[in-house]
């Protein structure tokens, strides 16, 4: 009988747990294509998991290869209502720096303290001019966010 108890509590114990499962999972957004694109068909989403730091693991195809890119998050701008059209501020803080593979596959990680990214509305990628990360347009994909 106490074997079962002992069992019963442990299945408890795992059960509760679930949600805090989830939440590591972290909130998944789609890439939309953005006028700089031009010719490009990047396709791809952004996996965000939030504490007290924001993890975030972008993957995209479609995008020039060996080519730099540089990705952030920005606030919201006034030119438009929509996060991705909106010309906001990018948080440098939050900046992350790849290279895009020979066939244009693009992997990007990074993590920055939550409470630099909470004005955020919105994540960006661009291509880049170098390993620096200047940004050399607008953006090629985008999307919007609740951090």
């Amino acid at each position: 009988m106490k074997r079962i108890l002992m069992l019963s509590a442990a299945a408890a114990v795992a059960m509760s747990s679930c949600s805090l499962l989830d939440r590591s999972v972290g909130t998944n957004y789609t890439l939309g294509k953005q006028p700089a694109a031009a010719d490009l068909t990047p396709v791809g989403g952004v996996n965000v998991r939030r504490s007290d730091m924001v993890m975030t693991a972008a993957r995209v195809t479609g995008l020039k290869p060996d080519t730099y890119y540089v990705a952030h998050y920005h606030v919201q701008g006034a030119a438009s209502a929509d996060p991705c059209k909106s010309g906001g501020a990018p948080i440098m803080a939050s900046m992350i720096v790849g290279k895009s593979d020979s066939s244009g596959y693009l992997a990007l990680n990074g993590e920055v303290a939550a409470n630099v990214v909470t004005a955020a509305t919105y994540f960006n990628i661009h291509t880049a001019t170098g390993a620096d990360g200047t940004p050399a347009d607008a953006g090629v994909a985008c999307t919007d966010v609740r951090l």
